[in-house]
């Protein structure tokens, strides 16, 4: 006999899908499945998947149904999984499923792949068997661009998924895949360091074309030694060598440090390594700004 209150609460834990195996598992005959369907009380989403009472869907459970509908072991995988982490939009590109090499499924509106799925790259978000978070930014990295690259492991580090220093480390295993070398340049970039004297010869010619003369460096001020202070002007800019888990003292102490130059009615600015050896031009941008008022604010 057919399990009706198994089947809503199976349902309800699938975001609105169900699977024709399932339904023939609570008891639902094929006559009852085809009865369903003619009634409307099933819709079809992909074959032998269905959305149950209405058509529409929310987003979880059309990519449950595509992972569904490409039989067990498939994952959601590449953008759809960056966006299901909350890594990225998936910016409307069709539906994204890794399945096993072997396995022949052609499914319309999806975008397949076939490759290896081993159990450490193996997720669940919400219900939906996804690729874990490192196999995804090495999937997503050849088809994105840099900056949404980078966007992508910023949102993995602010949501506690996965560090810099963590992904390089898994990396490892991912050796010779086509995303590993993308994916190391913006870990570089996160965690690049410049020695005292690198960071001031890079930092000083762009200060110079955003209008600055040579600064005072390494001074004390307000209780702090800084980076480079401009005094006429007001002026201290601080320079940050890693841009992701500076430990929560050392963000208490540079908020701190700030706080202190603002109270004295001095201007901190804060860029990071990073932002000085590989963008500049925000670097200069910023800086000319800020001199911009400073200078405006001498004058009157």
């Amino acid at each position: 006999m057919a399990d009706t209150r198994e089947l809503w609460t199976l349902v309800r834990r699938q975001h609105g899908v169900v699977t024709r195996v399932q339904l023939l598992e609570l008891g639902f005959g094929s006559g009852a499945i085809a009865h369903r369907l003619r009634s409307g009380r099933l819709h079809r989403v992909h074959n032998g998947v269905y959305a149950v009472g209405r058509p529409d869907l929310p987003r979880s459970g059309r990519w449950l149904a595509a992972v569904l509908s490409c039989g067990a072991g498939s994952l959601l995988s590449h953008r759809s999984a960056a966006a299901l982490h909350g890594l990225l939009d998936d910016g409307g590109a069709p539906i994204e499923v890794t399945v096993s090499p072997g396995t022949t499924h052609r499914r319309s509106g999806l975008r397949i792949y076939r490759r290896a799925i081993a159990a450490a790259e193996r997720a669940e978000v919400e219900g939906v068997p996804v690729t874990a978070v490192t196999r995804t930014l090495v999937d997503i990295a050849p088809l994105v661009g840099s900056r949404r690259l980078e966007a992508a492991v910023n949102a993995a580090d602010r949501h506690g998924l996965a560090d810099p220093e963590r992904l390089r480390a898994d990396l490892v295993a991912y050796a010779g895949r086509r995303g590993v070398a993308p994916l190391r340049r913006v870990l570089d970039r996160h965690t690049f360091t410049l020695t005292a004297s690198e960071l001031e010869r890079r930092f000083l010619p762009i200060a110079h074309r955003a209008g600055l003369e040579r600064p005072e460096t390494g001074v004390h001020v307000n209780g702090f030694e800084v980076d480079f202070y401009w005094r006429r002007l007001g002026l201290v800019v601080e320079t940050d060598g890693l841009r992701y888990h500076r430990t929560p003292a050392t963000q208490a102490r540079d908020r701190l440090r700030d706080q202190a130059h603002t109270a004295a009615g001095l201007t901190p600015l804060r860029f990071t390594h990073a932002q000085v050896r590989y963008d500049p031009r925000h670097v200069q941008r910023t800086l000319a700004t800020v001199v911009r008022r400073l200078a405006r604010r001498l004058d009157e």
